[in-house]
């Protein structure tokens, strides 16, 4: 019997029109629906609820088809996105942050995001 992979899949519906300024930073803030007005500018904001996995060093994210491998968890980074789909994307190659809801990837440009990306993370 093979064992299927720990997978979640979420579909981008908003992109905060400021959310372009995050980027250049090299970094997205994820949201689900329940994301405050004050972040909304600024923030991807996505379909799913919570996130029923808990991420860890070595998995992926990918957006669209473009891979990112994580590299750091901070420790309230799961909790935020078990209860609001939300935390703070760095591609920054780093491997420790000292924000606890900060997830660290490999430094490498963010492809486009729009409405109707698909933003998935799997083990």
């Amino acid at each position: 019997m093979e064992m299927t992979k720990p997978s979640v899949d979420v579909n981008v519906v908003q992109v905060g029109p400021d959310a372009e300024l995050m980027f250049e930073e090299n970094m997205i803030i994820l949201f689900n629906s329940s994301v405050p007005n004050d972040l909304k500018e600024i923030a991807i904001v996505h379909d799913g609820g919570g996130l029923a996995i808990a991420l860890q060093a070595g998995d992926e994210m990918v957006i669209d088809k473009e891979v990112f491998q994580v590299l750091f968890v901070g420790d309230k980074a799961n909790e935020t996105l078990a209860d609001l789909g939300h935390a703070t994307f760095h591609f920054n190659g780093e491997s420790h942050s000292d924000m606890p809801g900060t997830v660290c990837l490999e430094n490498k440009t963010i492809p486009p995001i729009n409405e109707n990306t698909v933003i998935s993370f799997r083990r």
